[in-house]
């Protein structure tokens, strides 16, 4: 049995199978755990979306940024952009179960066994693992739950910038949910900058890729675990002054770069080349 985790879909179907091939990958045999943005910008949501839902318990599954959109938008709460490609989602008749399903995924998937955990956009450095762990089952709860559709309609904002333990409420929860789908810098007390979507040349001033700080220790765990991320395509899959060990998958498949799965069994990468 291989696992391997593989970086933003982003409706990038085609590349999808075509790794799916090269991996020689069998649902019956092996696992996939997929970073999230399964969907938008890409040629092919649907088909993405889908295809990871037909996997069943053959994959796991990270909920993006671009995932959170979807179902904001589907429920009435969010309008599409310009360059969104949901449309075929929105209008499949299988939507209802494949918006259930998505709505089900997690925020963060830890393996102690492995030595990886995994979330969309990464971990904030303040938190341990078993504190990640707790906040993300919090906001789990709520999307998953009978109040989601009231969350979704407040998920929306860059308030506040800085997790704290006392926040409550709607504040709490996008506070939560913004580190585990929107991070990349951050300030020393874990203040999350919103503005910057470019590369390691664009960081603000005061301002740092949020894996270039220390990390606390997993107080209930034996070893520190590889955080692998998505989100951050302008890196290239390159973290440059990493303080913790990470891997970065999102390798802009959906802006011509390509589609990378890693073996977390060997540590190689592998990669298809976008087709277009």
């Amino acid at each position: 049995m291989a696992t391997y985790a593989i970086g933003d879909l982003h409706g990038c179907y085609v590349e999808f199978e075509t790794l799916l091939e090269k991996l020689d990958f069998s649902p019956s045999r092996d696992h996939l755990w997929l970073t999230g943005d399964l969907v938008n910008r890409g040629p092919d949501s649907l088909g993405c979306l889908r295809r990871s839902v037909a996997l069943g318990s053959a994959a796991s599954v990270v909920l993006g940024n671009h995932d959170l959109h979807l179902l904001a938008v589907a429920q009435g709460h969010g309008k599409l952009k310009r360059n969104d490609t949901l449309t075929d989602i929105l209008e499949a008749p299988d939507r209802p179960e494949m918006l259930e399903w998505l709505r089900r995924q997690p925020l963060l998937i830890a393996d102690h066994e492995r030595g990886y955990v995994m979330t969309h956009a990464g971990l904030l450095p303040q938190w341990s693992i078993a504190q990640a762990s707790e906040l993300a089952a919090e906001a789990e709860a709520v999307l998953r739950g009978d109040d989601v559709d009231d969350f979704l309609s407040v998920m929306y904002g860059n308030r506040p910038a800085r997790f704290t333990p006392d926040l409550t409420g709607e504040d709490r929860i996008r506070a939560i949910v913004n580190v585990f789908s929107r991070m990349r810098f951050i300030a020393d007390d874990g203040t999350l900058d919103f503005a910057a979507k470019e590369g390691l040349d664009s960081t603000p001033e005061g301002y740092a890729p949020w894996f270039t700080y220390p990390r606390e220790d997993d107080p209930a765990g034996d070893r520190r675990l590889t955080l692998l991320f998505g989100h951050w395509a302008a890196l290239e899959g390159r973290t440059p002054d990493a303080q913790v060990d990470v891997r970065a998958l999102d390798t802009g498949c959906v802006w011509g770069g390509s589609l990378t799965a890693l073996d977390l069994g060997s540590g190689e990468r592998i990669a298809v080349p976008a087709s277009r």
